[in-house]
């Protein structure tokens, strides 16, 4: 008996079942993509597994109803699509997961630090000093970058080309965005008194 791998054609339009029933398995097929990722699942990819004449929004919004009720759900972050667990279960996963290791453990200057490369990218540390008064640590940096939350970007171009700083796939899925038009307005912030005002 043969494995399946890469080489195994795939029968993506399945021509031989009815109408249903090739809807239901194209869903599936990608609630087995989504399951088996730990990653956002990008449309493209997607699309891989599904006949040409299936919509994917479609069939997203067919898995979604499926899972309503359930403990997890379908959420889009950083440009593709995922399966998070809803907020509510949280306290029970905490309660009986181990879930130590998965946890980022920030605290508020690491966000902070996390948002103002966010919203002013490619940005040095000293771009970083500028903004909160002091000298930020190489220490936090590489805490920040172990965690895949900022990469490095293109070097600055001034004396030394310092190297500049990114947020990553990593960040906007840690953080629920699909992208980074999604951060909240600074104004916004500053309205609701989330950040200290010049």
């Amino acid at each position: 008996m043969a494995k399946d791998g890469p080489d195994t054609e795939l029968d993506r339009e399945l021509p031989n079942l009815p109408k249903e029933l090739r809807w239901r398995e194209w869903m599936r097929r990608i609630e087995a993509v989504l399951f088996a990722s730990a990653l956002p699942v990008a449309r493209e990819d997607l699309a891989r597994v599904v006949g040409q004449a299936a919509s994917i929004d479609l069939l997203l919004e067919d898995l979604a109803a499926d899972l309503e009720g359930r403990a997890f759900e379908i959420a889009m972050v950083a440009g593709g699509w995922m399966f998070r667990t809803r907020t509510a279960y949280a306290p029970a996963i905490r309660a009986a997961a181990d879930v130590g290791d998965q946890l980022l453990d920030l605290n508020e200057f690491d966000v902070a630090i996390l948002a103002a490369i966010a919203y002013h990218q490619p940005i040095t540390r000293d771009g970083l000093k500028d903004i909160f008064g002091k000298e930020i640590s190489r220490d936090l940096i590489g805490r920040l970058h172990a965690h895949g939350l900022i990469g490095t970007g293109p070097r600055a171009p001034r004396r030394g080309a310092p190297y500049t700083f990114v947020t990553t796939d990593a960040f906007l899925a840690a953080f629920g965005l699909e992208n980074l038009r999604d951060l909240p307005d600074p104004e916004q912030l500053n309205d609701a008194g989330l950040v200290a005002r010049a």
